[in-house]
């Protein structure tokens, strides 16, 4: 009689054990699932990037991060710069600027966009995200 109570105890106890363990696991494997379906967190959509305008020399592209995601400035003129999202409105890739054809090209499907943004060609649905640029004293103000 003794035997039987001590064996239902240590089976309890096991269960109880196992039953923990296994919540753990589910907790570690469905975090990632959450975190990649969550909405992401965003910073203060005021908050503002400065950039020493001699980075980004006439035609070329200086890539930065812009409320935590990848963006781009190109200077099109001596006086007219242009901030954009780096990130393809496809599937969320980072585009490759295109010195010589004076385009972005997407590495992921080979969606083509211009320097203001626009889509040329492939698969993106939309245009780059835009954001503002204010050349002062010498740096870029973005946002």
């Amino acid at each position: 009689m003794k035997t039987q109570s001590i064996s239902k105890q240590r089976r309890k106890v096991l269960f109880t054990i196992l039953g923990g363990i296994g919540t753990l696991i589910g907790i570690a494997l469905t975090w990632p699932v959450f975190r990649f379906l969550a909405p992401r967190e965003r910073g203060d959509n005021n908050e503002k990037t400065f950039i020493s305008s001699e980075l980004v020399k006439l035609g070329k592209a200086h890539f930065f991060q812009f409320h935590g995601k990848a963006a781009v400035v190109i200077q099109l003129s001596p006086v007219n710069f242009v901030a954009l999202s780096a990130v393809c409105t496809h599937l969320g890739c980072i585009v490759a600027w295109q010195e010589q054809a004076k385009e972005f090209l997407c590495p992921c499907h080979g969606g083509r966009f211009s320097a203001e943004g626009k889509v040329l060609g492939g698969p993106p649905p939309k245009p780059l995200e835009t954001y503002d640029v204010e050349l002062k004293e010498g740096q870029l103000i973005i946002g």
